[in-house]
């Protein structure tokens, strides 16, 4: 069967085939989540024609539905108009799939199980002894203990993995840089930013030049490139001025500290995850957009540095590395479930 992976997110859609094939769309569920259907359709118009769906979820938990259940069911509903007399399944939780029908009945185990997926398949990679799987993307990373190749996690729902430290609501692109730090230095002395969101860990990314600038991407705070100039303004906004206030030297200080603040709140949540494991971690998979952050922070700890890497990017092609969640659930469906999608 040609199994095609769906992770649907509140802010992007994507979608991988078992083959390595795969795309990625952004569409904000929250402003128009009657169009999920149509902008699902447009997705799949990159891939071939598939036989059946594997879907994984995180945007149940948009404001724009009123409850998680709610969003799990108007999901997997624009799902299944798609796929019209095609099978769809759902990953949940529990580490195994179920029908589309059944799914809603279970919203807490199907919403906000991407995670478990690329989890779950990742593991492979480090079949024996302890590992971790530090995912860093766009909007959160997720820290997740592995043993023998299988997820150990403390929490299964966003709730107990925040209070576990194995959810970071923190990203590399869209986190408010005022959601990450309350003051940043200028000048030799501390200055308060503002409570808005003018510029985001993006733009301080842009100017760290840990991104590359993408002129075509409006994706942004105030709907203008993502590149450093638009960046820089953005950034200087923060601290209540305009461009023309603040040198390019100052800014590019500012997003170093900014970016060190947010390295240092994930590197504090590793720790912790790390503390309670009964084993020594013998390798940490990386993955995510921000694969360069997590590396940066193990090869600065002391002890840390020494531990087996394997970056995920550099397994897959770019497409399935940014798709990761999709591809995951698209091999774990031909693996587990073909008995589910034949039906």
């Amino acid at each position: 069967m040609q199994i095609v992976g769906l992770d649907i997110g509140g802010s992007n859609l994507k979608a991988a085939n078992g083959d390595g094939q795969a795309a990625s769309r952004s569409f904000a569920i929250w402003r128009h989540p009657e169009q999920l259907a149509a902008e699902l359709h447009r997705l799949l118009l990159a891939l071939p024609a598939a036989d059946g769906f594997a879907v994984t979820m995180t945007a149940e938990l948009a404001d724009c539905f009123e409850t998680k259940a709610e969003g799990v069911a108007a999901v997997l509903s624009a799902i299944v108009e798609v796929a019209g007399n095609r099978p769809v399944i759902a990953w949940q939780t529990g580490g195994e799939f179920v029908e589309a029908e059944v799914a809603p009945e279970i919203p807490l185990l199907v919403s906000a199980a991407n995670w478990h997926a690329l989890a779950t398949f990742t593991g492979r990679l480090a079949p024996d002894g302890a590992a971790l799987l530090l995912d860093i993307g766009t909007t959160t990373t997720d820290i997740i203990p592995l043993l023998d190749g299988v997820p150990i996690p403390r929490g299964l729902t966003d709730l107990q993995r925040l209070q576990s430290g194995e959810l970071v609501y923190s990203g590399v692109s869209r986190t408010p840089v005022c959601a990450v730090v309350p003051e940043v230095t200028y000048d030799g002395h501390p200055c308060g930013v503002a409570a808005e969101a003018f510029a985001t860990t993006a733009d301080v990314y842009l100017l760290t030049g840990d991104r590359p600038e993408d002129s075509s991407d409006h994706d942004t705070p105030d709907g203008r490139s993502s590149t450093r100039h638009r960046a820089a303004a953005r950034l200087a906004r923060m601290l209540c001025c305009d461009s023309s206030e603040l040198s390019v030297e100052d800014l590019e200080q500012i997003a170093d500290e900014i970016a060190a603040a947010q390295g240092q709140r994930i590197g504090d949540a590793l720790q912790r995850v790390l503390a309670r494991s009964t084993a020594p971690c013998q390798r940490f998979l990386i993955s995510g957009s921000g694969c360069f952050l997590a590396h940066r922070l193990l090869e600065n700890h002391p002890v840390l540095s020494k531990i087996d890497r394997v970056d995920l990017s550099k397994c897959f092609s770019d497409a399935v590395a940014t798709a990761a969640c999709a591809y995951a659930v698209a091999r774990l469906a031909g693996e587990r479930a073909t008995h589910l999608l034949s039906r």
